[in-house]
């Protein structure tokens, strides 16, 4: 079962690893990400922030896809976290059953334009979310289980 989507350009960190999977009571976290697979750096940063007691599995979109496809994570309540709003695009139309999306924070860069404290979007980002939303995803902008969760669709 899904627990949540969520998009964090640093992937897991402290405030991904301990707050969020203590909130949802998540048992497995799932990191999908193409850069990832490609760089045992980053891979063993992510593999040190993993709480104890939690599985910790790391895939590509693709790969992503194929499990969630198969029925694989079903036993799992799972916690997937991606770098970008495109990566959780690409999950959500391929994988229906991810209806709901988090925000959490995404780099400034250019061509983006800050909508909140941590979340800077393309005009590209804009059109993939605005197509979630209109046909039924659940898009809201919340660092922090304890931060007041603000609707994408609203803003």
């Amino acid at each position: 079962m899904i627990k949540l989507l969520r998009v964090d350009h640093r992937l897991l960190h402290g405030q991904v690893a301990f707050s969020w999977t203590q909130e949802l009571g998540v048992d497995c976290i799932l990191i999908a990400n193409d850069g990832v697979m490609r760089d045992d750096i980053r891979k063993t940063t992510i593999k040190l922030a993993k709480p104890q007691g939690v599985k910790l599995v790391i895939k590509s979109i693709e790969d992503s896809i194929k499990a969630l496809k198969s029925g694989i994570t079903d036993k799992y309540k799972l916690f997937i976290v991606v770098e970008s709003i495109e990566d959780a695009y690409r999950l959500a139309k391929s994988y229906p059953e991810i209806k709901h999306i988090n925000l959490g924070g995404t780099k400034p860069a250019e061509n983006t334009k800050k909508i909140s404290k941590a979340i800077n979007i393309t005009s590209n980002d804009e059109k993939m979310l605005n197509e979630l939303i209109s046909t039924g995803y659940e898009v809201e902008i919340r660092q922090v289980p304890n931060d007041k969760a603000v609707n994408y669709g609203e803003l």
